[in-house]
């Protein structure tokens, strides 16, 4: 897969992991589809001036795609990627794991590595401070996308809809929380490698890889309670892939 070069070229290669997925059953087309939809919003955003630098959020946004497609094609093609994807990508051949949890290791490895060290490369040195305010903007975007990827998840396991309107929607908070925590981590690290020298970026980012692969192998295996709650929602979601993918969209 090449480098894309600008986001429509990006979402083009978003549908080419989508399609690849339908086609082998594989869950990583769960982030892919979610991913999709954050993208097309940062794209209309930039077309409707919400952000102070649309030329430097697109090119931000291209940089912050390129790590995940390449993580993608490096892991299908049997080659190297971040230890953070490819525990996301390998965590897709459990059967055992819900749709959110696909969902949330995917922004785990997306945000929490990918988007401080594309944000420090298109914004480097003193240059950062002036993105903060765009960057914090993608947050307002995020969540914009909320309900509608709630309303996605209820079709995948029917019983959510009952859960959200006991909760009044707080059940949302689950998503929503994991994208901005994601976040704040990102900008630390933004900062941090925008001022580190070159010769240490590297040790930096291999630091960052073994903290969001950390993280990753939590969601993945919760825990003995949680993993007795989740059963219920396995039991009930639906489990055809292609199917998922659908909804999702």
């Amino acid at each position: 897969m090449q480098l894309a070069n600008s986001i429509q070229e990006v979402i083009d290669d978003i549908d080419i992991i989508i399609n690849w997925s339908r086609a082998h059953q594989s869950p990583m087309g769960y982030f892919a589809t979610l991913y999709r939809r954050m993208t097309v919003a940062v794209r209309d955003g930039i077309q409707n001036n919400i952000f102070e630098d649309g030329a430097r959020m697109e090119k931000l946004d291209i940089t912050f795609a390129n790590r995940y497609l390449q993580a993608w094609s490096s892991y299908t093609n049997h080659q190297k990627c971040s230890n953070a994807w490819y525990t996301v990508f390998e965590a897709c051949n459990n059967q055992t794991l819900i749709v959110l949890q696909h969902l949330i290791a995917g922004v785990n490895a997306h945000i929490n590595l990918d988007l401080g060290i594309a944000a420090a490369a298109v914004a480097p040195g003193d240059k950062i401070f002036a993105m903060q305010h765009d960057f914090d903007k993608i947050n307002d975007v995020i969540a914009s996308l909320t309900q509608a990827v709630q309303d996605s998840l209820c079709k995948v396991w029917f019983p959510l809809r009952a859960i959200e309107s006991i909760t009044n929607g707080d059940q949302n908070a689950v998503l929503n929380f994991s994208i901005a925590t994601a976040r704040k981590t990102a900008w630390a690290n933004a900062l941090a490698l925008a001022f580190i020298p070159a010769d240490l970026r590297s040790v930096h980012i291999n630091t960052m890889d073994t903290a969001v692969v950390t993280i990753a192998n939590r969601i993945i295996s919760p825990g003995v309670m949680t993993d007795l709650l989740l059963i219920p929602v396995r039991e009930m979601e639906n489990t055809i892939v292609g199917k998922n993918i659908d909804l999702l969209q």
